[in-house]
């Protein structure tokens, strides 16, 4: 047997030592929490996004009494991205929320599974690194791309043969 090590770089950053651009993503992806549509769950997210031209795209999460049928607010950026400008690659991504108390959270949240393989798929398609901002109140983490948080990512190409296994 043996035993592998995964490690993976996140930086961890006040909201100051943060550029310019992340800054106004952060601040973005804050606002679109007020967008969140959480009736059930009243935990408010929101995400902003950036497409390679400089376009800004929020999102934020929409609940539904039929769980299943509600959307997470990365994915109805990324959706909402892809309908309207499909021929612009997201370069980064930042992910603000509000706990039930209405108060923005203290840790950084993270997506779950499912946002995480949409990200990476559009990581895949357009065959660059999204930078992910996830935001708390305390301190803020930037990942230089999806796969860091997806060490044993499941993409396309690992459904093609290979000949290794032929």
């Amino acid at each position: 047997m043996k035993t592998v090590n995964i490690n993976i770089a996140i930086g961890e950053y006040s909201l100051s030592e943060l550029n310019d651009l992340q800054q106004t993503l952060v601040k973005k992806a804050i606002e679109a929490t007020a967008n969140s549509y959480s009736p059930y769950s009243h935990f408010k997210v929101g995400a902003c996004l950036r497409l390679d031209d400089g376009t800004m795209v929020i999102g934020a999460n929409q609940e539904n009494a039929a769980y299943p049928v509600g959307l997470c607010a990365e994915r109805t950026a990324i959706f909402a991205a892809q309908a309207q400008h499909p021929e612009h690659a997201v370069t980064h991504i930042a992910i603000a929320a509000r706990n039930t108390d209405g108060e923005l959270v203290g840790k950084p949240i993270s997506p779950c599974g499912s946002c995480r393989q949409v990200i990476l798929e559009i990581e895949e398609r357009y065959g660059r690194d999204i930078e992910v901002l996830l935001y708390g109140r305390d301190k803020i983490y930037v990942i230089k791309s999806i796969k860091d948080m997806l060490p044993l990512c499941f993409v396309n190409s690992d459904m093609e043969g290979d000949s290794a296994h032929d």
